[in-house]
């Protein structure tokens, strides 16, 4: 497998990444490595089989279980978003932040622009106390929560104007 290199900055969160793992008793492993790296370094979304068509360049056996599996533990471990409405995976801004380990339950917000695809990530903790006060209104423990928000972003708005 030839090795990728990353921009300074993505660099920098997959040694943070790489600690990250270690510390909760895992291990970012070179194909684990390397699909973060090529999401952190997507200026958008990035779909598995991009994903898959990509780290084909430089290890020609890659499957998709191979891609999978790389973001099956990803996600499991908090370093990544799936965005369920694109179909495609984002960097958790969060993670490597936080201080709270795995039962930090970070619920994050994402901004989508329909336009031209990038996705913000928010933490604001007003939706998420009104989440919980909804839920709790009506019974309801959350456990997990992602919102997805579709509009238009500030840069695309300037144009359509």
């Amino acid at each position: 497998m030839n090795e990728m290199r990353f921009p300074g900055d993505v660099e920098d969160r997959l040694s943070l990444s790489e600690r990250y793992c270690a510390l909760q008793g895992s291990r970012l492993t070179d194909t684990r490595r390397q699909v973060l790296g090529m999401i952190l370094s997507s200026p958008r979304p990035i779909g598995a089989y991009d994903l898959l068509d990509l780290l084909r360049s430089h290890h020609r056996n890659a499957a998709p279980p191979t891609v999978y599996r790389a973001l099956e533990f990803l996600s499991d471990h908090g370093l990544i978003h799936k965005i369920e409405r694109l179909s495609a995976f984002v960097g958790c801004s969060h993670r490597l932040r936080c201080h709270h380990g795995k039962a930090c339950g970070h619920r994050a917000q994402f901004l989508i622009c329909r336009t031209c695809g990038i996705v913000k990530e928010l933490e604001n903790d007003e939706t998420e106390s009104a989440v919980n006060l909804a839920a709790r209104n009506v019974g309801f423990h959350v456990e997990h929560t992602t919102i997805e928000v579709e509009g238009i972003c500030a840069q695309c708005a300037e144009h359509v104007s």
